[in-house]
């Protein structure tokens, strides 16, 4: 970024100069035929001015709050730099033309008037270094602002994904033990399912972001270990609807809410009631999970990292472009969500 930055400064001072001096020079070679070197040492008298300003004393002290001392110093310069400068003739394409001659030689002030104007010049320029000094520090703090935000964004999320995985890990390692246990006939399809679940973790799911459809898959093959876990799997339904496989979205975005749909949707009789809907309707994403509240009742305190997790993920990766509402009525755990998809698939 800083030398990115370096360059853009240095073409822009390069070509701001060649337009600003380009019109005293072409005034020159139009009038005289030629450019005196006492003319070219006026003309970069501007430049040096600037210069003073803009790489010295605004950086050096206004940019470091000694208000008072870049004033005084900046007077200083201004009135020892005028009065060296004052020391050279003024030279001007105009000193030939016959009608100002004569007007300076009948009106004497009129000489001094040049040697004010190039005061009020030397001023000029020396605010413009300021300012453009002031201008080049703000574009700088606010790149690096943003970037210091952008890297603590990105910092956050990757800890939030690396809390997710081995949450996830733990709960489907502890669904393939419980038919391990069992001596269920479906342990061994439980394993290929579950190796299914780990090769989208390690190789997809560390990406910024996936296509639906992988991630829609992902679901799947979750709910495919659960009713092998399951001793009574008749009341999990999982439905999707909609055109989707062209669209995009965020890694590991739902399945916090299903987990927790079947963590705490089992009756005390061991039946399981889990319903799963995911809907696309154009570019919106809706997403609907309930659970029967079972045996196993959440502890506010500690309702697992992946709710908590989700939240925070939803908040960073979708802000103002997703609606979450998690309810309780009638027996049911509901979850409500909603997602804007079409910044993700414009942005990528």
């Amino acid at each position: 970024m800083k030398n990115t930055f370096r360059i853009k400064e240095f073409w822009i001072h390069v070509i701001s100069w060649i337009c600003l001096l380009s019109f005293p020079f072409g005034i020159a070679l139009v009038q005289v035929g030629t450019l005196e070197p006492v003319f070219l040492l006026q003309v970069f008298f501007n430049p040096i001015v600037f210069y003073a300003n803009y790489s010295i004393l605004a950086p050096k002290l206004l940019l470091k709050k000694k208000i008072a001392l870049y004033i005084v110093a900046s007077i200083g310069f201004l009135v020892l730099f005028s009065l060296a400068a004052n020391k050279i003739p003024i030279y001007s394409p105009f000193n030939d033309v016959d009608h100002l001659v004569r007007f300076e030689d009948e009106f004497p002030p009129a000489k001094s008037m040049r040697y004010a104007m190039r005061g009020v010049f030397f001023f000029a320029f020396f605010l413009l270094g300021g300012i453009f000094c002031l201008m080049v520090d703000f574009y700088k703090r606010d790149k690096l602002s943003k970037e210091t935000e952008a890297q603590r964004t990105e910092t956050e999320l990757q800890f939030l994904k690396a809390q997710l995985n081995p949450h996830f890990l733990f709960n489907s390692l502890n669904s393939v033990y419980s038919l391990v246990r069992n001596k269920s006939n479906d342990a061994s399809e439980a394993v290929l399912t579950l190796s299914e679940l780990m090769r989208y973790m390690l190789y997809e799911a560390n990406k910024e972001i996936v296509p639906l459809l992988k991630e829609i898959e992902y679901i799947k093959n979750y709910v495919s270990l659960q009713r092998l876990r399951l001793s009574n799997s008749q009341d999990v339904k999982l439905s999707i609807k909609g055109q989707y496989e062209k669209k995009k979205i965020y890694p590991l975005l739902l399945i916090s809410f299903i987990e927790n749909a079947f963590k705490y949707g089992t009756d005390f009789k061991g039946v399981t009631g889990v319903s799963i809907k995911i809907e696309v309707i154009h570019n919106t994403l809706h997403f609907n999970v309930s659970n029967s509240i079972g045996v196993y009742r959440k502890n506010t305190d500690n309702s697992g990292v992946g709710l908590t997790n989700i939240k925070n993920r939803l908040n960073l990766l979708y802000p103002k472009m997703h609606t979450l509402n998690i309810t309780e009525e009638e027996g049911l755990h509901i979850v409500n969500l909603i997602l804007m998809l079409d910044q993700t698939e414009m942005s990528h």
